[in-house]
């Protein structure tokens, strides 16, 4: 196995390409809802339309993540990491060039395979690449180098939408994926997991199938209708591939998900919170930067650095979130931090009435930022606790899917249960009424959140010390987890 030195050459070149590599594919996912009114006015297109350049790219990339760590462990992680990474530019660069927003939306599904594939290999190459005194560290920067990367996302791609269009905030990948393919050719070590894992084709197969046809249902059910043929087979269609996946998954040798892990009651009410919370941010965070936009006046670029206190702030305090939760237990932080969200949620509905940044948006965003920082670092460390040790990569693994099944979810169903249909997103009043109604329904699900926590969550028991020999005061060492880990 490979142990490279973190400040050695080659360590910081694999470090830097992990951290490009997963930040291209972070950022496509946060920043086209700053380009969404842009677009939506060049193609003339309804919500509906605009959903679907969201969802289409969550779906793919949450339908396929686990498949492709597994790919990576099988055929080697370096070669699916770089295959994604091409993948990846290629699809960004059929993004930039669609003639219409139907080929917008087949390029962004083809955008997510390829995040699929480069994702989950960047954290599984730190974790084999590094000697073990310096694994820690690697991750530890890989998440806070990602953690800035995400946040200057934003900030790009509204410069980029308001000074150029928003065409370039995919031209943009393709020169990072140059470089992020010549530093993994050139220093990334190539790396298998050890034994022969295999892949769960009927799992896979059927969490495809799965995902996207209760997706098609919630996107199209408000504007086909509920009864339309076209809804009620695929939401059937769908629901029948969930059922088998669970059938499935419960008789095969390697399932992708092994359902016994859900008997773990603290894995389970964790994740539970985790797809309430992740839900609420993944609906009002679609919605927020249209809103200031549209009904707030804000230029691409303002909207873009609209919440860059909110980045700020979970970059200053999560650490110190999960030394409190290893010390305390996480169950406090866990049932508090989702009700500060919700509040800070609420409070967002005041942008409707203001156009102030001081006075409107800034003081939602820094309350909603505080109940993240308590509520993420005990959730993430909490999911991965929760199992033997020997699984804790595929906690974080189910964990994140969770999470971004609960965003992908969102995006198709709160603006039907706002109210916000058609093109009134492009419209002042009617999206300014349903915005509130969608932020006061997102503050309901972190407040549910915050309950089942509360009721379901258990702090660790303290270890026990012994009599006879004098020990200082010990506590759990908490894991501010990095996004996903896979196993092997």
């Amino acid at each position: 196995m490979p142990e490279l030195a973190l400040k050695s050459v080659p360590g910081r070149w694999v470090l830097a390409a992990t951290v490009l590599g997963s930040g291209m594919a972070a950022i496509d996912g946060t920043v086209v809802g700053i380009a969404l009114p842009s677009i939506g006015r060049q193609f003339h297109a309804p919500l509906v339309t605009m959903q679907w350049v969201v969802t289409g790219y969550l779906l793919s990339l949450a339908a396929l993540l686990l498949v492709g760590g597994t790919l990576g462990d099988l055929f080697g992680r370096r070669r699916v990491f770089c295959i994604g990474v091409v993948w990846f530019a290629l699809a960004s660069a059929a993004c930039a060039a669609a003639p219409d927003a139907a080929a917008l939306i087949v390029t962004r599904v083809l955008q997510g395979v390829g995040a699929a594939l480069l994702v989950p290999g960047s954290l599984a190459i730190i974790q084999a690449s590094y000697a073990p005194d310096d694994r820690s560290r690697a991750i530890g920067a890989w998440s806070g180098l990602g953690g800035v990367a995400t946040a200057a996302g934003p900030l790009l791609g509204g410069y980029l939408v308001g000074a150029v269009s928003w065409r370039w905030i995919f031209v943009i990948n393709l020169p990072v994926a140059v470089i992020v393919l010549a530093a993994s050719v050139r220093h990334v070590p190539e790396t298998k997991a050890a034994g022969s894992p295999r892949l769960d084709f009927t799992g896979s197969v059927l969490t495809v199938v799965a995902l996207a046809g209760i997706t098609y249902g919630l996107v199209e059910g408000p504007a086909r209708g509920w009864t339309a043929p076209a809804v009620l087979s695929t939401l059937v269609v769908g629901t029948v591939a969930g059922i088998a996946f669970l059938v499935a998954e419960a008789r095969v040798t390697a399932p992708v998900v092994p359902l016994t892990i859900f008997r773990l009651r603290q894995f389970t009410v964790t994740n539970g919170l985790t797809l309430l919370v992740y839900a609420a941010l993944g609906g009002a965070l679609f919605l927020l930067p249209v809103q200031l936009q549209v009904v707030d006046g804000y230029s691409p670029l303002e909207a873009g650095t609209s919440l860059l206190p909110l980045t700020l702030i979970m970059l200053l305090l999560s650490a110190r979130s999960g030394r409190l939760a290893a010390r305390i237990g996480p169950r406090l932080q866990m049932s508090a931090g989702p009700l500060v969200v919700a509040v800070g949620m609420a409070m967002l509905a005041r942008t409707s009435d203001t156009s102030s940044y001081v006075s409107g948006v800034l003081p939602a965003v820094i309350v909603f930022g505080l109940g993240l920082a308590i509520t993420v670092a005990p959730l993430t460390a909490t999911a991965m606790s929760s199992v033997p040790g020997d699984h804790a990569g595929l906690a974080s693994a189910v964990n994140n899917e969770v999470a971004r099944v609960g965003g992908l979810v969102a995006v198709a169903v709160l603006p039907a249960l706002a109210g916000i249909g058609g093109d009134a997103y492009l419209h002042h009043a009617a999206l300014a009424h349903g915005f509130r109604t969608a932020v006061y329904i997102a503050a309901g699900w972190c407040a549910a959140g915050g309950a089942l926590a509360a009721v379901g969550i258990r702090n660790p028991a303290p270890p026990r010390r012994r009599v006879e020999v004098q020990l200082g005061p010990q506590w759990h060492c908490a894991l501010d987890a990095a996004p996903l880990a896979r196993r092997g």
